[in-house]
């Protein structure tokens, strides 16, 4: 037991560690802290000077409360739980398989730092991709996890913002679900992350964005926001009440496994979900809201 306590207690001091040296600029290409300031600043830009909803102002309605979900969600979350979390679990799974006399290693179906660099990456985005595809669709498809992914679907203004605005059980879900290919795949560099990640975060942003962009031919490999909007969309027909355009950063999923819809432009569709009208409005309620359903 004393090995968890000090494992959780290392997790803690080496990510606040982190957060210290972020914000004083002692890190370079993995410092997310200005690295999601960066991205949201683009985007944000972008939304001033290619606006699709025109009459959308730009202080949208929930400006700030999504923007403190973006910091709450990417750094305060981690230091509160997750990173302890997600590093005495991969502990725990060690601990279990070895006393059977295995390791991660054994599951390995390859090493993925064997791969030449490019290989190595766009493996590594596509696996990671296609599981969060997957773990989208369960958000949408039973209700114990969709009325935690309600938080993020309670947006009715869309914006960048809106990205990083969900309940913190929802990466438990997402990390829990990934850990199990990453550990197949073999190791990877803390620079590959970085590279995803902020590939990932940027098609994030651009999908919630206020913009009038599908990227022409791309789109049936890209999401993006004439896509995404529809992901949002208050009204669906009744086959697809389990929800569409699952996709993440990519929408071949969609193309591929039949989830894709655009019927037409979404650009003043109403979002949100049914009886979003009694929805809490602020952050404690609406992290407290599952928790008060049966």
């Amino acid at each position: 037991m004393q090995k968890y306590l000090d494992l959780i207690s290392k997790s803690y001091s080496d990510y606040w560690n982190y957060i210290k040296q972020s914000v004083l600029f002692e890190l370079n290409w993995e410092n997310y802290f200005y690295g999601l300031i960066l991205i949201s600043v683009i985007v944000c830009v972008l939304e001033v000077l290619f606006p699709w909803r025109k009459n959308q102002p730009f202080f949208r309605k929930d400006f700030w409360l999504d923007t403190f979900y973006m910091f709450f969600n990417f750094f305060i979350l981690n230091l509160i739980v997750l990173i302890a979390l997600s590093n005495t679990t991969a502990q725990v799974f060690n601990d279990v398989l070895g006393v059977v006399g295995l390791s991660v290693s054994s599951f390995q179906l390859f090493d993925i730092n064997l791969f030449p660099y490019w290989l190595r990456i766009f493996t590594f985005f596509i696996i990671i991709d296609f599981v969060q595809w997957c773990t989208h669709r369960l958000l949408h498809k039973y209700e114990f996890l969709w009325n935690f992914h309600k938080v993020h679907h309670s947006v009715k203004q869309m914006g960048f913002a809106a990205h990083l605005r969900y309940h913190w059980m929802e990466p438990v879900v997402y990390k829990s679900l990934k850990y199990i290919p990453l550990a197949i795949m073999g190791g990877f560099t803390a620079q590959d992350v970085a590279i995803v990640h902020f590939f990932n975060i940027t098609i994030g942003h651009l999908n919630h964005a206020n913009i009038n962009w599908d990227y022409g031919f791309l789109k049936y490999i890209l999401n993006n926001p004439k896509m995404h909007i529809w992901h949002h969309a208050k009204e669906l027909p009744e086959d697809r009440k389990d929800g569409v355009n699952f996709g993440i950063t990519l929408s071949l999923w969609d193309y591929l496994f039949k989830t894709n819809y655009i019927p037409h432009s979404g650009r003043d569709i109403e979002i949100g979900f049914e009886g979003d009208e009694k929805f809490p409005q602020d952050f404690i309620s609406q992290e407290l809201y599952p928790l008060n359903k049966k």
